[in-house]
């Protein structure tokens, strides 16, 4: 499973050369020294990205190093149009940002099935020298050459896009509540960085609506500085609506843990404080009310929070309806 998921991909691309124009005078049995025809050359092939709901990793491009798309042909004579170069199409999953390695400039963002964009254009094809007669000039010497294609490295990385991101500490158990609440089968170990990868959920809610729920990478300290699975980990994170902090109720300091996940999500970029946070007390099943009260009284005023037990379902219900809320605030 981990070695499938392939999230980020560095791929060379260059879009097709114009066909020249050509310079030509009409020749035949009837006409010894006809009027310039010579036609344009064909537009080169494009590189287009187009979104594919039934993907989910870039692996199928894993071995696809160089994206050469085919040039346009020369015209021809009779002022014919030399034939365009065949656009290359890129299927790519949804959430795929693609950036130019040297500015690191974002040039696309496919989020939809089905949508396309002209990620590298062709050159436009030359005029023939048709296109150049003049009253004063009726046979014209020259035609313009086709426009060069555009190349350059590419960088194609994949952001999960889900409602909700389980953010914890390896071990938390974001994993084993996945595995409740919703049907995606996660691997589930008692040892940190069990998940390398996002696992995405479904999550049924009443009525028949849902709402798609992501178990990220465990996060850890430095993970900003690149510690642990660091980026990897938080560029999935940035497209989650809702972030549900998991902090397991055997937790040492459940405040600090908090405290250390925000400040994490904050160095690698202020704006993910802008989204909806709701703490979730995983394991809660071996808490008394004594204990539970204690712990309320250690978790921030401003941040919603459930106590929850994946293995009893203790809670369950009550943190689907408050993402619920949330989501549709």
């Amino acid at each position: 499973m981990e070695k499938n998921f392939i999230d980020y991909i560095r791929v060379f691309c260059r879009s097709g050369h114009g066909g020249a124009g050509i310079k030509h005078f009409m020749r035949n049995k009837l006409t010894a020294k006809g009027g310039p025809d010579g036609g344009d050359g064909g537009r080169g092939a494009h590189i287009i990205l187009r979104g594919n709901s039934q993907l989910w990793t870039l692996l199928h491009l894993r071995y696809y190093k160089n994206v050469l798309a085919e040039n346009g042909a020369p015209g021809g004579k009779n002022n014919m149009t030399g034939r365009d170069g065949k656009d290359i199409i890129i299927e790519v999953p949804l959430g795929t940002i693609a950036r130019d390695e040297e500015t690191g400039e974002v040039q696309a963002e496919i989020l939809e099935d089905g949508q396309e964009i002209v990620f590298m254009r062709g050159g436009r094809g030359g005029l023939g020298n048709s296109h150049f007669a003049t009253p004063t000039n009726q046979v014209p010497e020259h035609a313009q050459p086709g426009e060069p294609g555009v190349e350059g490295w590419k960088l194609l990385e994949l952001k999960v896009l889900a409602d909700v991101g389980l953010v914890g500490f390896p071990n938390a158990g974001k994993s084993t509540l996945l595995s409740s609440i919703t049907a995606a089968k996660p691997k589930i170990a008692d040892y940190a960085f069990t998940t390398l990868v996002p696992q995405l959920g479904m999550v049924e809610y009443r009525e028949g609506k849902s709402f798609c729920i992501a178990d990220l990478p465990g996060i850890i300290e430095g993970a900003a500085e690149g510690r642990g699975l660091g980026h990897r980990f938080l560029r999935h994170i940035e497209r989650n609506a809702v972030l549900l902090f998991l902090i397991p109720a055997d937790s040492n300091d459940h405040k600090k843990e908090f405290e250390i996940l925000v400040n994490e999500l904050e160095e690698y970029n202020p704006e993910m404080l802008q989204k909806d946070f709701i703490v979730a007390i995983s394991k809660s099943d071996m808490l008394d009310d004594e204990l539970k009260a204690a712990i309320t009284k250690e978790l921030p005023k401003n941040v919603p929070h459930v106590f929850i037990s994946a293995v009893t379902g203790q809670g369950l219900t009550e943190l689907k309806d408050i993402l619920w809320q949330k989501l549709n605030a």
